[in-house]
């Protein structure tokens, strides 16, 4: 298709199932993360068997420097953007409100929050030109109803979606579609960085049901950007089958 698709957080999970996706439709990426050496062997991979181009941004999202930096000095050619996809995301423990830890909150916050804000707005200059912008934001079931022990992490999510509401009205008279998705449990890297590298407690999290895949939201993500244009998915909220919304699951022995 052509497009040129700026995709947050590319290095697992989501992000790195949807850089694959959209390469796969013959779209052109921006890939950011933090680990260089993924990012590289990604850039690599997708450009010898798809034959797009795709061009990788070294910086955390977390930092409003490196965010505004990349984007200013992003080459002539790569400078109108179709689609931008904030996957950048992430868990940190999953403690009583009163046993949580302070920089876990921070970190979320900065990053769910105050990321997704930072590069939507440095972006958003290269997209309203093209007239037909989309922006994709990767929220939760967990910014749609809250859990025990979820606090900072659910709070964050409930923004992700106020914000995506809000950015729908605000860009309107700009063309440009907003749309929310909000996967329930998805087996990727997440539970592992939830529990700090505790791969056991990790793998319970999935343990008596089948969760969604990083391809299963890609694929969602995927869809929703190859609408018609004058159609827009607003709010996508997906489980596996066994999920019924934030806290009920069918666990089987």
């Amino acid at each position: 298709m052509n497009r040129t698709i700026f995709i947050t957080g590319a290095t697992s999970g989501f992000g790195e199932a949807c850089a694959r996706k959209f390469a796969a439709g013959g779209d052109h990426l921006i890939l950011t993360g933090r680990r260089k050496d993924r990012l590289m062997t990604l850039k690599q991979e997708l450009e010898a068997r798809t034959g797009v181009q795709v061009l990788p941004l070294i910086f955390d999202v977390q930092d409003r420097d490196a965010v505004f930096s990349a984007v200013a000095e992003l080459p002539e050619a790569w400078r109108k953007i179709n689609i931008l996809v904030n996957n950048a995301g992430l868990a940190l423990g999953r403690d009583f409100f009163e046993d949580a830890n302070l920089d876990d909150w921070e970190t979320m916050i900065d990053t769910n929050v105050k990321g997704l804000l930072y590069v939507s707005k440095a972006v958003l200059p290269l997209m309203i030109p093209v007239g037909n912008g989309h922006i994709i934001n990767l929220g939760s079931v967990a910014g749609k109803e809250v859990y025990e022990k979820g606090n900072a992490y659910c709070g964050s999510k409930f923004a992700v979606d106020a914000i995506s509401k809000s950015m729908r009205i605000d860009l309107l008279r700009h063309g440009i579609k907003v749309t929310a998705i909000q996967p329930g449990a998805a087996e990727t890297e997440f539970s592992n960085v939830r529990f700090k590298g505790d791969d056991s407690q990790a793998k319970k999290i999935y343990e008596g049901y089948t969760p969604l895949t990083a391809e299963d939201v890609a694929d969602a993500i995927y869809y929703c950007a190859n609408l018609p244009a004058h159609v827009c998915i607003n709010d996508l909220v997906m489980t596996c089958t066994a999920q019924a919304d934030a806290i009920y699951f069918y666990k089987k022995d």
